[in-house]
């Protein structure tokens, strides 16, 4: 079983050293470029626009990896719980740590606003219908578009940290067969988003041009889970993912100022004092009222039940807000952040305390709901994470001076992807294209042609777009505006440099 999940796409002989072919997937990802341009990748806001030092998609990928590998070790310590594990197909650290350097590679600048905005331009201008994925683009660039791994594309890596990047099993559309969209109960994720009905599922972890790849690299646990559940260590790199995501925008934003004591305290409290009443109220009441203290939260239990009713609970859920009101509103959020050594300590000690907590609470389930894994949070643990993203969601996300400035960057997105196709289309400037732009251009090129779509060069023609554009930090995105719009005065930049 090992040597078959440590095989490689080309067959190549693992490399004497590292002596564990998973860490040599490792040492690959972390020399890539594609890794290296993480740095300049927004996790929630850009740091190079923000004058903050605040987590990018590189710091937040390393800490998933830390993550991961502290899940994996402390189940592998329980020997019962690992011989389960080797019967779902195997759970090694290596793997999982591979796996969280490496599940953010495919996120285009501007973090999930820009995903969103390439996905629609992808569909709706570009003729894909597939459209844009970062989990998708994650493994595309692992096994395609990467050409600093041994063989001349993609980093070569071996089945099972391919197969642990696979968060969503399936292609948007047709892969597996029944789609998994179609099922009574989706999975997580393979819903269609209720704002675009008919495009396919929401998340999904492969293009048809690598679905190639994902068969092969799932072949070893066949039979073990199924075909549209994640593999264990698939599971563990997700769970790492949601309890950093969790827990490291907290605190950045309270050291920035923008969590604030007293809206958090009023809307965690306000819930606490008024849970049986807003229990009582009715959707219109909520949705009237949705500033007022305790009307998010309600909204989000509902949402809960509604979606997961196969683990929620209200105790549970009550005792998650009031262990985060104790722990963030009477805790970390008490003092202001002034920079001193006081104040980065009870920074180190929340973000010590939730660590533990939240890798200590997860857990193997043998025969998992259809929307959950082999591999979860315990039912406490798994409330709380959904509290400690509400009150980032509620008090970040939706403040509307983010949402200015992220409507900046979605027109910027949007008018990099019209200059780039107007330019690609352009007879006269055929021989002048960027080279990275026309080789990606070619490549996709050959794949559709291989698979033999109709139309492969309009198709090439958009999925080279995409497959450029997600390859920008979100300043190249920037100075490369600049320079198609005119209004860079430099001749040359470092727009085009990956």
């Amino acid at each position: 079983m090992t040597s078959v999940r440590a095989a490689r796409r080309s067959g190549l002989p693992a490399p004497p050293f590292p002596a564990s072919p998973f860490r040599a997937d490792r040492d690959r990802i972390v020399g890539s470029p594609f890794f290296a341009r993480l740095a300049g990748v927004t996790q929630v806001v850009s740091p190079t626009g923000s004058g903050l030092l605040v987590h990018n998609r590189l710091t937040h990928s390393l800490k998933v990896a830390q993550l991961a590998r502290a899940i994996a070790e402390r189940l592998l310590a329980d020997q019962d719980v690992a011989d389960a594990l080797c019967a779902m197909g195997g759970l090694d650290p290596d793997v999982v740590e591979a796996a969280g350097l490496a599940h953010d590679l495919g996120h285009p600048p501007f973090g999930h606003l820009g995903e969103r905005v390439l996905d629609q331009l992808a569909r709706e201008r570009l003729g894909l219908d597939d459209g844009f994925e970062g989990n998708a683009q994650t493994l595309r660039i692992a096994t395609t578009i990467d050409v600093h791994g041994p063989v001349g594309t993609g980093l070569d890596l071996t089945a099972a940290v391919r197969a642990a990047l696979l968060k969503y099993p399936w292609t948007r559309l047709d892969y597996p067969q029944p789609h998994p969209r179609h099922a009574t109960v989706p999975p997580r994720g393979a819903g269609e988003p209720p704002e675009a009905p008919g495009t396919g599922s929401a998340k999904f972890s492969v293009y048809r041009t690598e679905l190639d790849d994902l068969r092969q690299a799932r072949a070893p646990f066949a039979g073990l889970v199924a075909d549209t559940q994640q593999t264990v260590e698939a599971a563990v790199m997700d769970t790492a993912d949601d309890i950093a995501y969790a827990i490291h925008d907290l605190e950045d934003f309270h050291r920035a100022g923008v969590l604030q004591h007293a809206t958090v305290a009023a809307e965690l409290g306000g819930w606490l004092d008024d849970a049986l009443e807003l229990a009582g109220a009715s959707g219109a009441e909520l949705s009237g009222h949705q500033r007022q203290p305790g009307r998010s939260l309600e909204a989000l239990r509902r949402r809960l039940h509604l979606k997961d009713s196969w683990v929620v609970h209200d105790e549970a859920f009550t005792a998650a807000v009031r262990r985060v009101h104790a722990e963030l509103v009477d805790g970390l959020l008490s003092s202001p952040f002034d920079g001193s050594v006081a104040a980065e300590q009870a920074v180190a000690e929340f973000s010590d305390r939730w660590t533990e907590r939240l890798v200590g609470g997860a857990v193997v389930l043998a025969e998992p709901h259809p929307r959950a894994a082999h591999v979860t949070l315990a039912i406490q643990q798994w409330h709380e994470v959904a509290v400690l993203k509400f009150v980032h969601h509620r008090f970040v996300l939706a403040r509307p001076d983010l949402a200015l400035h992220q409507r900046g960057q979605a027109s910027l997105l949007t008018t990099l992807v019209e200059a780039l196709q107007e330019w690609l289309t352009d007879r006269h400037e055929q021989s002048r294209l960027p080279s990275r732009l026309d080789d990606l251009v070619g490549l996709a090129y050959q794949e559709y042609s291989a698979l033999g779509v109709e139309q492969p060069e309009r198709l090439a023609t958009g999925r080279g777009i995409v497959d450029f554009v997600a390859s920008l930090t979100d300043a190249q995105a920037v100075a490369l505006l600049d320079v198609l719009s005119g209004r860079a005065s430099r001749l040359w930049t470092d727009a085009l440099v990956l």
